[in-house]
Protein backbone atom coordinates (compact mmCIF):
# COMPACT_ATOMS: atom_id res chain seq x y z
CA UNK A 1 0.00 0.00 0.00
CA UNK A 2 1.12 3.54 -0.74
CA UNK A 3 1.24 6.57 1.57
CA UNK A 4 -0.05 9.99 0.52
CA UNK A 5 1.41 13.07 2.20
CA UNK A 6 -0.12 16.50 1.59
CA UNK A 7 1.30 19.92 2.43
CA UNK A 8 -1.93 21.87 2.88
CA UNK A 9 -2.80 25.44 1.92
CA UNK A 10 -6.08 27.23 2.42
CA UNK A 11 -6.03 29.95 -0.25
CA UNK A 12 -5.08 28.19 -3.49
CA UNK A 13 -4.68 24.60 -4.64
CA UNK A 14 -1.53 25.70 -6.47
CA UNK A 15 0.11 25.96 -3.02
CA UNK A 16 -0.57 22.32 -2.15
CA UNK A 17 2.32 19.86 -2.23
CA UNK A 18 1.54 16.18 -2.73
CA UNK A 19 3.93 13.26 -2.36
CA UNK A 20 3.07 9.61 -2.94
CA UNK A 21 5.41 7.07 -1.34
CA UNK A 22 5.26 3.45 -2.53
CA UNK A 23 7.31 0.81 -0.68
CA UNK A 24 9.34 -1.32 -3.09
CA UNK A 25 11.39 -3.82 -1.14
CA UNK A 26 13.87 -1.84 0.97
CA UNK A 27 13.38 1.29 -1.11
CA UNK A 28 10.65 3.90 -1.39
CA UNK A 29 9.44 4.97 -4.79
CA UNK A 30 8.46 8.65 -4.60
CA UNK A 31 6.27 10.62 -6.97
CA UNK A 32 5.00 14.15 -6.81
CA UNK A 33 1.52 14.73 -8.19
CA UNK A 34 -0.81 17.67 -8.65
CA UNK A 35 -3.60 17.91 -6.11
CA UNK A 36 -6.96 17.18 -7.81
CA UNK A 37 -8.70 20.27 -6.48
CA UNK A 38 -9.68 22.11 -9.62
CA UNK A 39 -9.86 25.88 -9.96
CA UNK A 40 -12.26 26.69 -7.13
CA UNK A 41 -11.04 27.94 -3.74
CA UNK A 42 -10.10 25.18 -1.25
CA UNK A 43 -12.92 24.23 1.10
CA UNK A 44 -12.64 21.51 3.78
CA UNK A 45 -15.26 19.10 2.47
CA UNK A 46 -14.00 19.43 -1.10
CA UNK A 47 -10.39 18.92 0.01
CA UNK A 48 -11.36 15.82 1.99
CA UNK A 49 -13.17 14.35 -1.00
CA UNK A 50 -10.19 15.05 -3.25
CA UNK A 51 -7.78 13.48 -0.73
CA UNK A 52 -9.86 10.33 -0.51
CA UNK A 53 -10.11 10.15 -4.31
CA UNK A 54 -6.34 10.52 -4.60
CA UNK A 55 -5.73 7.83 -1.98
CA UNK A 56 -8.04 5.42 -3.78
CA UNK A 57 -6.28 6.11 -7.06
CA UNK A 58 -2.90 5.43 -5.44
CA UNK A 59 -4.12 2.45 -3.33
CA UNK A 60 -3.16 4.33 -0.17
CA UNK A 61 -4.74 3.96 3.26
CA UNK A 62 -2.48 6.39 5.14
CA UNK A 63 -2.99 10.11 4.56
CA UNK A 64 -0.68 12.67 6.18
CA UNK A 65 -1.75 16.31 6.37
CA UNK A 66 0.34 19.28 7.46
CA UNK A 67 -2.09 21.15 9.70
CA UNK A 68 -3.75 20.87 13.12
CA UNK A 69 -6.43 18.24 13.58
CA UNK A 70 -8.16 19.65 16.63
CA UNK A 71 -8.35 22.17 19.45
CA UNK A 72 -6.74 22.10 22.86
CA UNK A 73 -8.12 19.94 25.66
CA UNK A 74 -8.41 21.81 28.98
CA UNK A 75 -6.30 19.14 30.71
CA UNK A 76 -3.35 18.98 28.30
CA UNK A 77 -0.64 21.16 26.87
CA UNK A 78 -0.03 24.71 28.00
CA UNK A 79 -2.48 27.56 28.35
CA UNK A 80 -2.55 28.30 24.62
CA UNK A 81 -1.25 25.08 23.01
CA UNK A 82 -2.01 21.42 22.50
CA UNK A 83 0.38 18.91 24.04
CA UNK A 84 1.90 17.99 20.66
CA UNK A 85 2.54 21.68 19.94
CA UNK A 86 4.20 22.12 23.31
CA UNK A 87 6.47 19.14 22.71
CA UNK A 88 7.46 20.16 19.17
CA UNK A 89 7.68 23.92 19.78
CA UNK A 90 5.40 24.81 16.89
CA UNK A 91 5.26 28.51 15.94
CA UNK A 92 1.46 28.45 15.82
CA UNK A 93 -0.56 27.34 18.84
CA UNK A 94 -4.08 25.87 18.89
CA UNK A 95 -5.91 26.85 22.07
CA UNK A 96 -9.43 26.13 23.22
CA UNK A 97 -12.02 26.17 20.39
CA UNK A 98 -11.76 29.40 18.42
CA UNK A 99 -8.44 30.48 19.98
CA UNK A 100 -5.25 30.56 17.89
CA UNK A 101 -1.87 32.13 18.70
CA UNK A 102 -0.76 34.15 16.85
CA UNK A 103 -4.12 35.11 15.40
CA UNK A 104 -2.72 35.26 11.87
CA UNK A 105 -2.68 31.44 11.86
CA UNK A 106 -6.41 31.24 12.58
CA UNK A 107 -7.76 30.95 9.00
CA UNK A 108 -5.40 28.10 8.13
CA UNK A 109 -5.85 26.29 11.46
CA UNK A 110 -9.64 26.41 11.23
CA UNK A 111 -9.40 25.18 7.63
CA UNK A 112 -7.12 22.25 8.54
CA UNK A 113 -9.32 21.17 11.46
CA UNK A 114 -12.27 21.31 9.07
CA UNK A 115 -10.47 18.99 6.65
CA UNK A 116 -9.79 16.46 9.41
CA UNK A 117 -13.43 16.68 10.52
CA UNK A 118 -14.63 16.08 6.95
CA UNK A 119 -12.30 13.10 6.59
CA UNK A 120 -13.57 11.64 9.88
CA UNK A 121 -17.14 11.90 8.61
CA UNK A 122 -16.14 10.01 5.47
CA UNK A 123 -14.49 7.07 7.23
CA UNK A 124 -10.92 8.38 7.55
CA UNK A 125 -10.47 8.77 11.34
CA UNK A 126 -7.63 10.49 13.13
CA UNK A 127 -4.68 8.45 14.35
CA UNK A 128 -5.72 7.15 17.77
CA UNK A 129 -3.88 5.73 20.73
CA UNK A 130 -4.51 2.12 19.74
CA UNK A 131 -3.75 2.59 16.05
CA UNK A 132 0.02 1.88 15.84
CA UNK A 133 1.05 -0.46 14.41
CA UNK A 134 -1.19 0.42 11.50
CA UNK A 135 -4.09 -1.92 10.82
CA UNK A 136 -6.28 -2.27 7.76
CA UNK A 137 -8.54 0.77 8.04
CA UNK A 138 -7.61 4.12 6.51
CA UNK A 139 -6.19 6.83 8.77
CA UNK A 140 -5.74 10.59 8.59
CA UNK A 141 -2.55 11.67 10.38
CA UNK A 142 -1.23 15.09 11.35
CA UNK A 143 2.30 15.98 10.26
CA UNK A 144 4.61 18.96 10.77
CA UNK A 145 7.51 19.30 8.30
CA UNK A 146 9.59 21.54 10.57
CA UNK A 147 9.54 18.85 13.28
CA UNK A 148 10.47 16.23 10.68
CA UNK A 149 13.60 18.15 9.62
CA UNK A 150 14.58 18.63 13.25
CA UNK A 151 13.97 14.95 14.07
CA UNK A 152 16.29 13.97 11.21
CA UNK A 153 18.99 16.36 12.54
CA UNK A 154 18.82 18.37 9.32
CA UNK A 155 18.58 22.09 8.71
CA UNK A 156 14.94 23.16 8.60
CA UNK A 157 13.84 24.16 5.11
CA UNK A 158 13.31 27.94 5.01
CA UNK A 159 9.81 29.26 4.47
CA UNK A 160 8.49 29.27 0.93
CA UNK A 161 9.13 32.95 0.34
CA UNK A 162 12.68 32.76 1.69
CA UNK A 163 13.77 29.39 0.28
CA UNK A 164 16.14 29.40 -2.68
CA UNK A 165 16.28 26.69 -5.32
CA UNK A 166 19.59 25.62 -3.79
CA UNK A 167 17.91 25.15 -0.38
CA UNK A 168 15.33 22.83 -1.91
CA UNK A 169 17.92 20.85 -3.87
CA UNK A 170 20.14 20.52 -0.80
CA UNK A 171 17.25 19.28 1.32
CA UNK A 172 16.25 16.73 -1.30
CA UNK A 173 19.83 15.52 -1.68
CA UNK A 174 20.22 15.05 2.08
CA UNK A 175 17.07 12.95 2.26
CA UNK A 176 18.40 10.79 -0.56
CA UNK A 177 21.62 10.25 1.42
CA UNK A 178 19.75 9.13 4.55
CA UNK A 179 16.91 7.11 3.03
CA UNK A 180 16.73 4.64 0.13
CA UNK A 181 14.58 6.78 -2.16
CA UNK A 182 13.78 6.53 -5.85
CA UNK A 183 12.77 10.16 -6.23
CA UNK A 184 12.70 12.73 -9.03
CA UNK A 185 15.78 14.95 -9.31
CA UNK A 186 13.82 18.13 -8.60
CA UNK A 187 10.71 19.16 -6.72
CA UNK A 188 8.94 22.23 -5.38
CA UNK A 189 9.15 23.62 -1.85
CA UNK A 190 5.68 22.26 -1.01
CA UNK A 191 6.48 18.83 -2.46
CA UNK A 192 9.68 18.57 -0.43
CA UNK A 193 7.77 19.43 2.74
CA UNK A 194 5.26 16.70 1.90
CA UNK A 195 8.08 14.21 1.32
CA UNK A 196 9.93 14.81 4.59
CA UNK A 197 6.64 14.42 6.50
CA UNK A 198 5.63 11.34 4.53
CA UNK A 199 8.73 9.39 5.58
CA UNK A 200 7.23 8.85 9.03
CA UNK A 201 4.07 7.49 7.41
CA UNK A 202 6.09 4.88 5.55
CA UNK A 203 7.69 3.78 8.83
CA UNK A 204 4.30 3.58 10.55
CA UNK A 205 2.85 1.51 7.74
CA UNK A 206 5.80 -0.90 7.84
CA UNK A 207 5.44 -1.29 11.62
CA UNK A 208 8.99 0.01 12.18
CA UNK A 209 8.34 1.41 15.64
CA UNK A 210 11.89 2.69 16.02
CA UNK A 211 11.62 4.76 12.84
CA UNK A 212 8.83 7.12 13.91
CA UNK A 213 7.63 9.02 16.97
CA UNK A 214 4.27 10.30 18.11
CA UNK A 215 4.17 13.68 19.82
CA UNK A 216 1.12 14.60 21.88
CA UNK A 217 -1.82 12.63 23.21
CA UNK A 218 -4.65 10.72 21.56
CA UNK A 219 -7.46 12.80 20.02
CA UNK A 220 -10.74 12.96 21.90
CA UNK A 221 -14.14 14.41 21.04
CA UNK A 222 -15.26 16.87 23.72
CA UNK A 223 -18.18 19.29 23.81
CA UNK A 224 -18.80 19.16 20.09
CA UNK A 225 -15.23 19.40 18.79
CA UNK A 226 -12.11 17.27 18.43
CA UNK A 227 -9.27 18.04 20.83
CA UNK A 228 -5.52 17.31 20.93
CA UNK A 229 -4.13 14.55 18.66
CA UNK A 230 -0.77 13.11 17.67
CA UNK A 231 1.78 14.59 15.30
CA UNK A 232 3.77 11.89 13.53
CA UNK A 233 7.48 12.53 12.92
CA UNK A 234 10.29 10.38 11.46
CA UNK A 235 13.35 9.12 13.31
CA UNK A 236 16.73 9.25 11.63
CA UNK A 237 17.99 5.74 10.88
CA UNK A 238 21.38 4.74 12.32
CA UNK A 239 24.41 5.16 10.09
CA UNK A 240 25.74 1.93 8.55
CA UNK A 241 28.14 0.28 10.95
CA UNK A 242 26.92 2.22 14.00
CA UNK A 243 26.70 0.29 17.23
Amino acid sequence: MAIVSVDLAYRDYADFGVCVLQPAGRRLEVRFVAFPGGRVAPEPARVAEACISLCRECSADLLLLDGPQGWKHPSHGTQFARECERQLRTPGKTGLPGTVTPCTYAPFFEFAIGVFDALEERGWPRLGELSPPHGTRPLAIESFPTAAWRALSLKVLPGKRMARTSDIQTGLSLLREIFALDVPATCSHDELQALVSGLAGAALQAGETGAYRLAGVAPIHLEGSWREGFILEPVRPPMPGAA
